[in-house]
């Protein structure tokens, strides 16, 4: 069974629905994170580590980034029960609320000079919230969006929740450059940096009126009308499918590296404290670098569709590697103009590999377990790749005084996922429905590979 087709080139009113309520929410999600990867880079070194000296309090700041990936792939076992089990949109609502709540009292919680060492624990405590709340999450919204789309358009519908990551940047960083320039310094310190975090209160109210209007996925639908979902989708997806486990994990591992430079604070960091650059300006940057990070996103999975995802990530992956070495030289010269095409182009390299994932991961595994297997194969590839990144990044620097060592680690990272991907059969336009009939490795029944592009 497939997809019910639509005119080409052309959406129904319930697919712009999904596209938009997929998009939105991410993007919303993902601003939270991000501003509390802007904030690791500019203020919670002095706000909550006050005792450490202060370039242990930034490794600290930037390891709270990282802590938060651990419970990500606690948030994909929870939430992918749930989506699998009771279905998507049950996911899409739970995960949003809980993420901005978090964000949100972030926002209103005292600083160390305030409470003492319980500053530091609150917020540990609330970035783990966050951590659970985006491993679920990601997984929810990517199979909405594919799992609603026509065969031959899951690449540009996966794109959709996509966008809502370098869109979430975008908003994350033209907030704080908008607020770093309107405030002093010493009133962006002091209360300046709460307003983001507050902020998401409202957006929060904004993505889940969207949510709550999509209708169940068609894909668990069907599943749900003919008594075939999972009631252990885990033991499933890790007795029968396990290699297809390692090699999502390792297929988003690399991106996830790379992109945690930008997203995670480090270069932010680096720019600012290292190479006395201006905050401002280099949040305008990486606010110009996400915008080009969105767009090819976008432009990634739309071409996925026509030339395959394999061979869509593997241009990605070598684009990226030619850009790495290249990219903190240009950084290094100090001059804006470089720095700035350095990120762009950094941005616009990251997209290729990025926008065709959720198509990737939604024809890689079976309806019964598609939720389960895509949102830990994400997160595994979160905790592997960019949890602790930005830290490894700055102690690279420290302990070699140059981002040579920095490139040679995104370098390992970003290879090993393009050798992943060479290992994966490309299944663009397989069936994603359950099928009727033989019972198949997943032990339910049998699933229809489709075409492959080798």
């Amino acid at each position: 069974m497939s997809t019910p087709a639509a005119v080409p080139g052309r959406m129904t009113k319930e697919q712009k629905r999904v596209a938009g309520a997929t998009m939105v929410g991410t993007t919303v999600e993902w601003y939270d994170y991000f501003i509390y990867a802007n904030a690791a880079a500019l203020v919670l070194a002095p706000q909550f580590f006050t005792p450490a000296e202060a370039s242990l309090g930034s490794i600290i700041a930037f390891a709270t980034v990282g802590i938060s990936f651990l419970f990500r792939p606690l948030g994909a076992i929870v939430m992918g029960r749930v989506g699998d089990k009771y279905g998507r949109r049950a996911v899409l609502i739970i995960t949003l609320v809980l993420m901005g709540v978090g964000t949100t009292l972030v926002g209103l919680l005292p600083t160390y000079a305030s409470i003492g060492i319980w500053a530091p624990i609150l917020l540990i405590f609330l970035r783990i919230v966050q951590g659970f709340s985006a491993g679920g999450e990601w997984g929810g919204a990517a199979l909405m969006a594919v799992e609603h789309a026509p065969d031959h358009a899951r690449g540009k519908f996966g794109a959709f929740p996509q966008l809502g990551v370098p869109a979430g940047m975008l908003l994350a960083s033209a907030v704080s450059a908008i607020i770093a320039a309107v405030l002093s310094p010493e009133q962006f310190m002091a209360w300046g940096w709460r307003i983001p975090f507050l902020l998401s209160f409202v957006l929060i109210l904004i993505g889940y009126y969207i949510r709550q209007r999509v209708e169940e996925s068609p894909v668990f639908e069907e599943m749900a009308r003919t008594k075939q979902t999972e009631s252990a989708p885990l033991s499933t997806l890790f007795s029968k499918h396990p290699k297809k486990v390692i090699q999502a994990t390792l297929v988003f591992m690399g991106n996830n590296t790379a992109g945690y430079m930008l997203t995670g604070g480090f270069i932010l960091g680096y720019a600012t404290n290292k190479l006395e650059l201006q905050a401002g300006d280099i949040l305008n940057i990486i606010t110009i670098g996400s915008l080009a990070w969105l767009i090819s996103t976008w432009i990634g999975g739309v071409v996925s569709d026509r030339i395959g995802r394999k061979k869509m990530f593997i241009i990605g992956w070598v684009l990226l590697l030619a850009w790495l070495f290249p990219l903190f030289l240009l950084i290094e010269t100090r001059n804006l103009a470089w720095v700035t095409v350095s990120l762009v182009v950094f941005g616009a390299f990251m997209g290729f590999s990025y926008g065709p994932l959720p198509a990737l991961y939604a024809e890689l595994f079976p309806a019964r377990i598609r939720l389960s297997g895509s949102s830990i194969s994400y997160a595994l590839g979160s905790v592997i790749g960019g949890a602790f990144a930005p830290t490894i990044a700055a102690a690279l620097v420290g302990q070699f005084n140059t981002t040579v060592a920095v490139s040679t680690y995104l370098f390992i990272w970003v290879g090993a996922s393009l050798i992943a991907t060479l290992t994966l059969k490309d299944r663009t336009g397989a069936d994603l429905y359950p099928q009727e009939g033989a019972t198949g490795e997943s032990g339910g029944r049998t699933e229809v590979a489709g075409p492959e592009h080798l």
